[in-house]
């Protein structure tokens, strides 16, 4: 486990211009805390796209991720950070993202995986804030 002040240091360094986002789009539950954390830096509206797949030990409860909530928020040509923990098998993040088709322009953020702002991509990785 990384300790939580190496974690907020990566999330002070990393370079995000929010001039270049119009809102971030946290995915629930896993992308709240980090987009909190964000939204202190970045001073960006934070919106919840509720997705479900998981269970809470990381097995998948389906084939594909469901919309367990409807989207109620104005996403039409805005400029998107989409939000997530972690991006493993990316099954999340592409649904959301075609969620989201109609924004203008959406880039990922994950603390731990493949995304267009990372803090780690590892193989392995435990989140300090999960229970």
């Amino acid at each position: 486990m990384k300790p939580f002040e190496e974690i907020l240091q990566r999330f002070r360094e990393i370079k995000i211009n929010a001039n270049n986002f119009d809102m971030i789009v946290a995915i629930a539950n896993g992308g709240i805390i980090p987009a909190a954390i964000l939204n202190q830096r970045l001073m960006l509206p934070v919106y919840l796209l509720k997705i479900h797949l998981k269970d809470e030990n990381q097995k998948p409860l389906w084939d594909k991720p469901k919309l367990i909530e409807n989207i109620n928020f104005d996403f039409k040509d805005k400029r998107v950070l989409l939000v997530d923990d972690r991006i493993k098998s990316g099954k999340t993040i592409a649904f959301a993202r075609e969620l989201l088709a109609d924004s203008a322009n959406i880039k990922t953020f994950a603390v731990n995986g493949n995304a267009d702002y990372a803090l780690y991509n590892e193989q392995c990785f435990k989140f300090n804030w999960c229970l």
